[in-house]
C-alpha cells in the first residue's frame, strides 16, 4: 500500500475537524478565483471521478458495471458455438498429428489407445444479421445473438480446473492474488454505500452433475484490504450469515454495540496503526447497512409477472440460476460494480449429450432474459455482461465413442466466450479456429487480454491499476494483456 494512502486512512474524525477549519479560507478563496473547482463532478473533472483508490478514471468509460455469468467446469464450445460442419467426415477417426502438434493433454486421456474425433450430435443454424452459427441447445440465446460479441478464440495455458479458474479470475494460476471483482472494488469502488461493490451468486446445480469445487479465494481480495473481497449471498436462510439481529436485540441496541466496537477499534488503530483495522470497521458498518438493503434487494415480490415469466419457471426459486440472473439485474440497478453468477456442472468427461441438454435447459432462457431485461430498461448500454468458463472441450472423445454418446476432455487451446453491452460491438463473431476447433488460426484472445478489455470498458488502464505488495507493483493482468479494440463499439 502506498504510504500516503495508508496515512490518509489513519486520519480520524477528531483530526479531520481540527485541521479542516484551517482550510476553509483557502477553499473560499479558490471558489471565488475558479468556481469550476466546486462545480458538478462531471463538469469539474476532465475525467470521471471514482469511489475507490483511483482519484479519477484513466479515460471515459463505456460501462459502469459488470455482470459475469461464469459457467464453471468449462462448457463445450463444439456443442454450443463453434460449428464445424466437416467434422462428420472424421467420425471415429484418430485426431491427426498435424492438428495436435504434440501439444500436451491431460492424464485423463493421455493413456487412451487412441483419440477418436467426436463431431457434435446437435444441429446448428445461422441466426441474426451477424449470421452466427449456434446450437439447437440455446434457442433463447439465439434470439439475442445480434446483441452479442462472440469470441471463439479465447485461450489459456492452464489445463486443469483449479489453476484455470484461478487464472482467469485473478491473473495467476497460483492462488493468493486478488480477484477481478476485488480489483474493481479497490480501484473504483461502488456508488451504492449500502451494498458491497462485489457480489457473488452461486446457482443450484442439477442432481448428478459432475462439478468441481469453488473456493472463496476465487472472489477473495488476496493482499488487498479484506473489505474488497466478494460477498457471497446465500440461497437458504439469511442471504448473509448473521445478517438478522438475534432474538432480543433491537436495531438501536445493535447500533449502540457497533458504536462501542468502533471506539475500541479506533483506539487500537491509534495504538498500532494497522490499516486492516480500518477495513474491519468498514465491514462492520457495511454489515449494519446491509440489514436493510439486502432484504429489500432479495424481495422480488413486486417484480411484474411478465418479467418473472421471461426469466422462466425457476425465477422465484432462490438459488436457481434464473433467480440469480434476476438478482444480478436488481444488483445492477442498485449500482453494484461487479456481480458474478456461478453455474457449475459443465464438466462433461462422459455422457455429454444428456448432461449438456439438462444444463442448457436451465441456463439458456434466464441468460437471454437478463440481456433483454437490461436492454428494455436502457441499462445494457452501460452494463457489460460476460458469459463463459475457464477453458473449452476437446474434439476427441474421452472414453467410449458412439453415434449418440461421447465425453470431452479439457481443452485450453481455444474456447468460446461472449460479451454484450457496455460499449462492446454487438452482433459480431470474432476470431476463428481450425476445422477441429483445436487451434486458433485467426485473432487469438488470451484471458489476460479479456481482463484488460473489461477494465478498459470501465475506464481503467489495466497497466495503471496497481498495488504494491512485498516490493512489487502487482496488477490483475500481471505483466501481460492487450485491450482487444476490435471488440469495442
Amino acid at each position: 500500500m502506498d504510504p500516503r494512502d495508508e496515512f490518509t486512512s489513519l486520519i480520524n474524525r477528531r483530526y479531520f475537524f481540527s485541521k479542516s477549519a484551517c482550510g476553509l479560507g483557502t477553499a473560499a478563496l479558490a471558489s471565488i478565483l475558479n468556481p469550476r473547482l466546486f462545480a458538478d463532478q462531471a463538469q469539474a473533472l476532465p475525467e470521471p471521478a471514482t469511489f475507490g483508490a483511483l482519484p479519477q478514471l484513466h479515460h471515459q468509460p463505456t460501462a459502469k458495471r459488470i455482470i459475469w455469468l461464469f459457467m464453471a467446469d468449462a462448457p463445450s464450445q463444439l456443442d454450443l458455438f463453434d460449428y464445424k460442419p466437416t467434422l462428420g467426415e472424421f467420425y471415429d477417426k484418430d485426431l491427426p498429428d498435424t492438428i495436435r502438434k504434440g501439444q500436451r493433454i491431460t492424464t485423463m486421456t493421455s493413456g487412451q489407445a487412441r483419440l477418436p474425433v467426436a463431431p457434435s450430435i446437435f444441429k446448428f443454424q445461422q441466426y441474426g444479421q451477424s449470421g452466427a452459427w449456434l446450437s439447437e441447445l440455446i434457442p433463447n440465446i439465439a434470439s439475442i445473438v445480434d446483441d452479442l460479441a462472440i469470441v471463439k478464440t479465447m485461450n489459456t495455458e492452464a489445463i486443469n480446473h483449479d489453476p484455470a479458474i484461478t487464472y482467469i479470475q485473478t491473473g495467476s494460476q497460483i492462488p493468493g492474488r486478488p480477484s477481478a471483482g476485488a480489483w474493481l472494488s479497490y480501484g473504483i469502488g461502488c456508488p451504492n454505500k449500502d451494498l458491497p461493490a462485489y457480489v457473488v451468486l452461486h446457482s443450484r446445480i442439477a442432481p448428478g452433475s459432475a462439478t468441481q469445487a469453488l473456493f472463496s479465494r476465487l472472489w477473495g481480495s488476496g493482499w488487498l484490504p479484506t473489505k474488497h473481497q466478494g460477498v457471497a449471498l446465500r440461497s437458504v436462510g439469511d442471504p448473509v450469515l448473521y445478517l438478522s439481529n438475534p432474538p432480543g436485540v433491537s436495531d438501536g441496541r445493535r447500533r449502540k454495540m457497533l458504536d462501542g466496537l468502533n471506539e475500541l477499534n479506533q483506539q487500537k488503530l491509534a495504538e498500532v496503526g494497522d490499516p486492516e483495522i480500518n477495513a474491519r470497521i468498514a465491514q462492520y458498518e457495511m454489515a449494519y447497512r446491509m440489514q436493510t438493503s439486502v432484504p429489500e434487494l432479495t424481495d422480488i415480490s413486486k417484480e411484474p409477472k411478465e418479467v418473472l415469466e421471461m426469466y422462466g419457471p425457476e425465477a422465484t426459486q432462490p438459488g436457481s440460476y434464473a433467480y440469480n440472473c434476476l438478482l444480478a439485474r436488481r444488483l445492477a440497478e442498485r449500482d453494484v460494480r461487479f456481480v458474478q453468477v456461478f453455474l457449475r456442472g459443465w464438466d462433461h468427461h462422459a455422457n455429454l449429450p444428456a448432461s449438456i441438454r439438462q444444463l442448457t435447459k436451465a441456463m439458456d432462457q434466464p441468460t437471454a432474459a437478463l440481456i433483454k431485461d437490461l436492454k428494455q430498461r436502457d441499462m445494457l448500454k452501460d452494463t457489460l455482461v460476460v458469459w463463459g468458463g475457464e477453458f473449452g472441450r476437446t474434439v476427441y472423445s474421452q472414453g467410449t465413442l458412439t453415434k449418440e454418446n461421447y465425453g470431452r476432455d479439457h481443452h485450453p487451446r481455444n474456447f468460446t466466450m461472449w460479451l454484450a453491452g457496455g460499449g462492446v460491438k454487438p452482433g459480431i463473431v470474432y476470431g476463428e479456429t481450425d476445422d477441429f476447433s483445436y487451434n486458433v488460426v485467426d485473432k487469438p484472445v488470451h484471458i489476460h487480454d479479456l481482463n484488460a478489455t473489461l477494465l478498459h470498458c470501465l475506464g481503467i488502464d489495466h497497466e495503471r491499476l496497481t498495488y504494491r505488495f512485498q516490493g512489487r507493483d502487482f496488477r490483475l493482468t500481471d505483466i501481460h494483456g492487450t485491450v482487444v479494440k476490435d471488440l469495442l463499439a
